[in-house]
């Protein structure tokens, strides 16, 4: 496992004095980028490959949100490499060694002069090393099933802005999730989330959440365009 250790600033925390769900997130991406860093095939490496890792989708299960000030691990490892898919999990812990935040997650590699897709090859597994064992976070969900268009309820539409956007000039995952999660007040405690990241948002476009509550009391996000095709959805528990 490749890890780090930090300590939860002010700058990451929520109003409750906890790591942000967006700072959350943030920290695993960072962790992901660190180690392609240092295995030589970091940002730069894939600007002038033509190529990127993009993310398909989360899987995060909340067990304890770190408060302001605490000091905590953030590790990460490969669990398989099948085709087009690299399958990544991490973990977020104490300083004790207790586990605080678990994902699964799941990416693509692409090619970003022809827009297409790309086959992992050995090249692209080899700076990560050998896969290891996915962590055990139960039954798997499958993907977020989206209700009909009439029953989503159509929120506050949101231009993307600068502050926004990544390396690769568009949407940051973490932002689809912030986006989608400020869609619903009434979300209190989130133990669970899923996302799906289906079509990358631009400088300037616009995304429209439209929420929706199922009877097992799951809220789900579709971020759409305004021509109503889906950049991200996500679901919260």
């Amino acid at each position: 496992m490749y890890s780090f250790d930090s300590r939860v600033r002010y700058s990451e925390t929520g109003e409750n004095g906890r790591l942000s769900i967006r700072g959350m997130i943030d920290y695993m991406q960072d962790c992901s980028t660190f180690q392609s860093e240092d295995a030589g095939v970091g940002v730069r490496y894939f600007e002038e490959s033509h190529k990127a890792w993009m993310l398909s989708s989360w899987r995060i299960r909340i067990l304890e949100l770190p408060r302001l000030g605490d000091r905590i691990r953030v590790g990460t490892w490969p669990t398989a490499f099948k085709g087009l898919h690299g399958y990544r999990d991490f973990l977020i812990s104490s300083q004790e060694g207790r586990p605080l935040v678990q994902a699964h997650s799941v990416w693509f590699l692409y090619d970003t002069q022809k827009n297409v897709p790309l086959r992992v090859g050995d090249i692209d597994r080899e700076p990560y090393g050998a896969a290891e064992p996915p962590l055990d976070m139960g039954p798997e969900p499958g993907r977020i099933k989206l209700p009909e268009p009439e029953q989503l309820t159509a929120g506050k539409p949101v231009r993307i802005q600068t502050h926004h956007l990544d390396t690769n000039h568009h949407v940051n995952n973490a932002w689809y999730v912030e986006l989608a999660r400020g869609a619903v007040p009434e979300l209190a405690e989130i133990r669970e989330i899923r996302a799906e990241y289906k079509r990358a948002a631009l400088l300037g476009d616009v995304l429209i959440p439209r929420t929706f509550r199922d009877p097992q009391g799951e809220w789900i996000v579709a971020l759409t365009g305004e021509n109503g095709e889906i950049s991200a959805a996500a679901a919260f528990a």
